[in-house]
């Protein structure tokens, strides 16, 4: 169309957020609100004008600044699905915190969307220092977000999130320096298409997933997510949940994975195995809490190990899989953080044992909260069980092991997820406020309901999110292929070639 779409959806909420400064909070709220449904559509428009099958890389901008240093911009399939989520969470974002928030409304604003502003360059960024800046500025407003509108121990969690994300950001930093000026060039489609000498990119690797596991979160430096959590209010978890995570499975899938195939072929068993831990330990974590926030949060960790182990898996099911369980999650976990957020905003507390009962006087809420929690679970016709599903297939032909361990992830989370719905929703009320709670109001059912119908979508039509990522999963498999595992990698996980591979041993 020659049209700057994505140039315009990045500099549409940067705008807002300043208009926002200057308003009062009734005007911010309606000029945050309006902004990003205006960029919504703009999203819808970007999905409806993709050309699947076409060029790998579509709608690009690219004006050389200075030195090597450029704006360009364009997507992939992959990109698509990620800016489309991000532009379909942030009017939910905005509209959740309508009344919640009461103390700088102008300021927090602004701050969401700047964060919209940094989430979509994310995706669109195709110069290495442009990715940076973004993938790194997207910290201030979520640190400011936690720290100044969180609940009460936030300037520790703020901290904490910041100092974890940012330290392992310096080393990708310096990765980045180094692959520049090998590769002569920051431009990322090119440089994904550039063999990097073998003993570099091991430690290449290592650099960049010491940024993209924090990010993740992975197992063992999963911790500052539950406390980030807690602490924010309920948009910011949504947005942290929804976007911010998938930011570490994205590095995984645009830089990983296609930059430093043969690192990531010996380092897989390093990926698999903490995967395969996160699943277990987080899993077990989430069963004992009390607090329905943190629940959530050990519960994205262990879901967001499906995504690595999809990603690691090298086949086609696998990486598939992977992003189908970003999408999913992302919209399926902001779902149940919105859910918790709908009570706390009644009762002010987030201990499960003060609920109960629900179903009797909230029944629209209970009924909405019980299909996020299927989803969660995985239960076929949601769009988390066919990203699951195609994870443990892709696990299944590199290890029937990892498979196996994956797959009692699943189990566990059908037990915390439905130990904490059988808490708030069944039975009596514990206390007299829990009995009293009036069910959703238009404005509530006006967030949730677009999620349900977007989960169901997902679970009942996948295709529709399968169609434009199928290329890319294909260019980044023809990458991976001349490092691909087959026999050494696999005897490490401690399986041989799968008996696909040989017909003759079934005679």
């Amino acid at each position: 169309m020659g049209f700057p779409i994505l140039s315009v959806m990045i500099a549409l909420p940067l705008v807002a957020a300043l208009a926002c400064l200057f308003a009062g909070a009734k005007g911010a709220r309606w000029i945050a609100l309006v902004a990003t449904l205006v960029n919504l559509g703009l999203g819808i428009l970007l999905w409806h004008c993709y050309e699947i099958g076409g060029a790998q890389w579509q709608f690009t901008e690219n004006v050389a600044l200075f030195g090597r240093f450029a704006w360009a911009l364009g997507i992939d399939g992959i990109a698509l699905l990620l800016i489309v989520l991000s532009v379909f969470l942030m009017p939910i974002c905005i509209a959740a915190s309508w009344e919640a928030i009461e103390k700088r409304v102008p300021e927090y604003m602004a701050a969401f969307l700047l964060m919209e502003t940094l989430m979509i360059g994310v995706f669109a960024a195709q110069d290495l220092f442009l990715f940076y800046i973004f993938f790194e500025a997207g910290l201030i407003p979520m640190y400011l977000i936690i720290g100044i509108w969180g609940g009460a121990d936030r300037i520790y969690a703020s901290y904490k999130f910041f100092l974890y994300t940012l330290l392992g950001s310096v080393l990708m930093l310096i990765a980045m320096l180094w692959m520049v000026n090998e590769a002569g060039t920051t431009f990322i489609p090119a440089l994904m298409a550039y063999d990097f000498p073998p003993q570099a990119q091991t430690w290449l690797f290592l650099a960049f997933f010491a940024s993209f596991a924090v990010k993740m979160p992975m197992w063992p430096v999963h911790t500052w997510l539950p406390d980030a959590h807690v602490q924010a209010p309920t948009a910011g978890s949504v947005i942290l949940a929804g976007v911010l995570l998938k930011m570490g499975g994205y590095g995984f899938i645009r830089f990983s994975l296609p930059m430093f195939p043969v690192a990531s072929a010996e380092l897989m068993w390093l990926v698999m195995g903490l995967s395969m831990i996160a699943v277990v330990v987080t899993s077990l974590i989430a069963l004992v809490q009390e607090d329905m926030k943190k629940l959530i949060a050990y519960s994205s960790v262990a879901h967001m190990a499906f995504v690595t182990i999809g990603l690691f898996a090298f086949n086609r099911q696998g990486i598939e899989g992977a992003l189908m369980v970003m999408l999913g999650h992302g919209l399926v976990s902001g779902a149940l953080f919105l859910c918790v957020g709908v009570i706390y905003d009644r009762m002010h507390t987030r201990e499960i044992a003060r609920y109960g009962g629900l179903s009797n006087n909230m029944p629209k809420y209970a009924m909405l909260f019980l299909l996020f929690t299927m989803a969660s679970v995985g239960l076929p016709g949601t769009g988390n069980f066919v990203g699951e599903f195609l994870s443990l297939v892709g696990a299944y032909e590199i290890s029937s092991w990892v498979a196996f361990v994956a797959t009692t992830g699943v189990i566990l989370g059908a037990a915390y997820m439905l130990y904490l719905y059988a808490r708030i929703a069944y039975g009596s009320a514990r206390t007299p406020e829990a009995a009293a709670m009036p069910d959703l109001t238009p404005r509530e059912l006006a967030l949730l309901v677009p999620l349900a119908l977007a989960t169901l979508w997902m679970g009942v039509y996948p295709e529709s999110f399968l169609a434009p990522m199928r290329n890319d999963v294909g260019a980044v498999l023809a990458r991976l292929a001349p490092a691909a595992p087959d026999s050494d990698a696999k005897v490490a996980i401690g399986h041989s070639k799968p008996a696909a591979a040989h017909p003759e041993a079934h005679h």
